[in-house]
């Protein structure tokens, strides 16, 4: 364990130093904060590690690089929104191709107004390229995960700052990659595309040998959408304030009053926990889902007067094991100073 977690700030301290000399100020402070503030998210990612049966430090580096470059992505797509949905579509573009080292990089800063990183966004997408090419199960999982990469591009319309044109286009997206909804409503749709679980549940199974195509169909399926999309919402729901006071995009506000939301949050988290079952070593994944729930609930935000009966609801459904991991991940939070984030 300690081992472990040795090796998870060794390679965030790599990312950390080179994002220390980013020449651009924007870019610079955009890399810093994806691994400062999003500490959670890369520690969340990190845990995938646990899927395969041996520990590889391939795996590690790439889950870890995977999601610095996600959460980059993320940061400097919100500081460009003002200049228009292709912009986060072109940067978000580097989730696909991260995963395919047959294709060649692209300019992602084509529409951006900053663009001199140093390097550092090829040096995360090489470091990626990289460790796929070394997992011994990747060419199975590789066609499901450049699928989940392509649909993460949605990520590219959600800060699109007018509301009206930002739900206009995500709903021609989710109808037009989502023609059949199931009993998804639109939002949710998109809501579990913009999530790259999927993404790094598919890269800790090509860490196994001969993994069959079965299992990575079965895996996709759980994560897409149910397990990412309980992560999309679970993070909406713990940033409800914070994005109402800066007038940011919310999933959560889509229903249509608090009572639905907190209810269909209920029922999301459940029946991701159900998903696992079904899975290859699902006591691992189940793990991993109910660490995921406990860490979004063990935000301040989530333990306000206000939200505190659905914070304690979604607990509730989500098992012995989530409510025993709360206390657990609420002092991980102050240790790391992540209370808030």
């Amino acid at each position: 364990m300690v081992w472990g977690l040795r090796a998870v700030s060794r390679e965030v301290g790599h990312w950390r130093t080179l994002a220390a000399i980013i020449p651009d100020d924007a870019l610079r402070q955009d890399a810093q904060a994806a691994i400062t503030r999003k500490r959670a998210n890369i520690d969340g990612a990190a845990l995938f590690w646990t899927i395969p049966r041996a520990r590889s430090l391939v795996l590690l580096r790439l889950l870890v690089a995977y999601e610095v470059l996600a959460d980059y992505l993320d940061c400097t797509s919100e500081r460009g929104a003002h200049v228009g949905i292709a912009n986060g579509l072109q940067l978000h573009r580097a989730l696909a191709d991260a995963l395919d080292p047959s294709v060649e990089l692209k300019d992602y800063y084509r529409h951006h107004p900053w663009s001199q990183d140093g390097g550092y966004l090829r040096a995360l997408l090489g470091t990626c390229r990289e460790a796929c090419s070394q997992l011994p199960s990747y060419p199975t999982v590789k066609p499901l995960a450049l699928r989940a990469a392509r649909l993460t591009q949605v990520l590219g319309i959600n800060h699109e700052p007018d509301p009206k044109r930002r739900d206009t286009a995500l709903r021609r997206w989710a109808t037009d990659h989502f023609p059949d909804p199931g009993e998804l409503a639109w939002w949710e749709r998109t809501g579990g595309a913009s999530a790259w679980l999927t993404i790094l549940a598919l890269l800790g199974l090509a860490a196994e040998e001969a993994v069959t195509s079965d299992q990575a169909r079965d895996l996709y399926g759980a994560y897409m959408p149910w397990i990412s999309l309980a992560g999309t919402m679970l993070d909406s729901y713990s940033d409800m304030a914070e994005d109402a006071a800066a007038g940011d995009h919310s999933y959560i506000v889509h229903y249509p009053n608090t009572a639905v939301a907190s209810q269909r949050l209920a029922e999301i988290v459940q029946r991701s926990l159900l998903e696992t079952q079904n899975l290859h070593d699902h006591e691992r994944h189940l793990v991993i889902a109910a660490c995921m729930i406990a860490m979004y609930l063990t935000k301040d935000s989530t333990r306000t007067p206000e939200l505190r009966p659905t914070t304690h609801e979604i607990a509730r459904v989500g098992g012995s094991l989530t409510r025993s991991l709360v206390p657990v991940l609420r002092t991980w939070r102050v240790l790391y100073n992540q209370r808030s984030t």
